[in-house]
């Protein structure tokens, strides 16, 4: 289980397809803290560590991504030199200060529209029609591995959605967000509980 509250910004230092597609991420932990075996949310995905290295502060570790976790994610991400959102797997006591994430990317949405309010930017995305019965203005939203807060939702003719989001530059700075330009790809993760209700709402239908 994870957050969503990215605490650093990694680098694709390596990748190969061996098999499953290999990727070293250089990351700025100490090594000693990151676990073999261990969870850690990539720009959203839960991955798991097979090797680590390096110095503290200058680190990297190894994961393995399977054709699965490639063909439900943002297409071209795992390449060398993509910067990837950070977090790793929530402990017992940690704070919760985003929502409850799995890691588990639900879709690809598309930034549609950016612009500038106040200090902050307004982001509108474009989520496919799958996702849709899931968003509702002020819920949770996971994008890219950050946790955000919908501020809007509009429905389109097609049965997708676009929905909104007010980034503060705090939330620019120290994720990736703050880089995404119109046009581009991110991975969403939908409120665990609206999976559930959505699932129960289902049933009772």
């Amino acid at each position: 289980m994870f957050t969503g509250i990215v605490t650093a910004i990694g680098t694709v230092r390596e990748a190969r397809q061996s098999g499953d597609l290999r990727a070293i991420i250089a990351c700025p932990f100490d090594p000693a803290s990151i676990a073999i075996g261990a969870s850690i949310a990539c720009s959203g995905v839960c991955l798991t560590v097979v090797e680590r290295g390096g110095t503290p502060g200058d680190a990297w570790f190894a994961v393995n991504i399977s054709g699965e976790t490639i063909q439900r994610t943002v297409p071209g991400r795992w390449v060398k030199g993509a910067a990837i959102n950070l977090e790793p797997a929530l402990r017992l006591g940690d704070e919760l200060g985003g929502h409850i994430v799995t890691g588990h990317v639900d879709g690809v949405g598309q930034v549609v529209e950016i612009t500038p309010v106040g200090d902050s930017k307004r982001f509108v995305i474009a989520a496919p029609t799958e996702l849709a019965p899931y968003l509702a203005p002020k819920g949770s939203i996971t994008v890219d591995g950050v946790s955000l807060t919908v501020n809007a939702v509009e429905d389109q003719a097609d049965g997708a959605c676009h929905f909104t989001l007010n980034i503060i530059p705090h939330t620019a700075e120290v994720t990736t967000i703050g880089t995404l330009a119109e046009g581009d790809g991110v991975n969403l993760e939908i409120d665990v509980l609206a999976r559930y209700l959505q699932r129960m709402q289902a049933l009772r239908g």
